[in-house]
């Protein structure tokens, strides 16, 4: 398998999740600031993934996956053994998947426009319009030390990624402490430490 990514990008949960089954995989970098975006390789990524936004996966059959939450799931399923996500058909599937969609609808996208270069007021309202995520987020990891519980999994891959990215566009997450505890307890883990390693990423 090979993984198209850009540092620090959500793409990053992918490759944390890929070094956490085991699975053997190469990865390939993007440039999402040129345009078109090109590949380390000086390919035309859109010839690759014509949606031109990381993660793409490409499995050992010729397939490409895209959408980091089906990117993430058939990770896990590929390693059952590992519990990085519940079984298929299990009710704790569907709240994987709940969980998922929220970090991608609710936490992800509302992060778009402080990155976009857009104006201080737009950020700002991009960041009011997190909050209640946010507090709905620190209630549940108050509760458990993961989203779904006890064990790490792919949404505490694609969390954490999001959280990171408070640091790029300064803000705080001061407020929400089991958050900060989240991410020191997710950012401690080996594969978490070797993406980050492998991205470039720790200072």
């Amino acid at each position: 398998m090979k993984l198209y990514y850009s540092p620090g990008a959500c793409s990053l949960a992918s490759h944390i999740v890929l070094i956490a089954s085991g699975l053997p995989f190469s990865t390939e970098k993007v440039n999402l600031r040129q345009q078109p975006h090109t590949t380390a390789g000086d390919g035309d990524y859109s010839a690759i993934n014509p949606k031109g936004y990381v993660p793409a996966l490409q499995l050992d059959d010729g397939e490409l996956l895209t959408e980091g939450a089906a990117i993430l799931q058939y990770i896990a399923d590929q390693v059952p053994d590992k519990m990085l996500a519940p079984a298929n058909g299990t009710l704790a599937r569907y709240r994987l998947q709940e969980w998922l969609n929220f970090i991608a609808t609710e936490v992800h996208k509302n992060f778009s426009p402080m990155f976009s270069g857009k104006t201080e007021e737009v950020k700002d309202d991009a960041w009011a319009r997190l909050q209640p995520r946010l507090a709905l987020l620190q209630q549940r990891l108050e509760a458990s030390p993961y989203v779904l519980g006890e064990q790490f999994g792919v949404a505490d891959a694609y969390l954490f990624t999001c959280l990171c990215w408070t640091q790029y566009v300064q803000r705080s997450l001061a407020d929400y402490p089991a958050l900060l505890a989240f991410q020191q307890r997710v950012g401690a883990l080996p594969a978490v430490q070797q993406a980050l390693q492998a991205e470039g990423l720790l200072g």
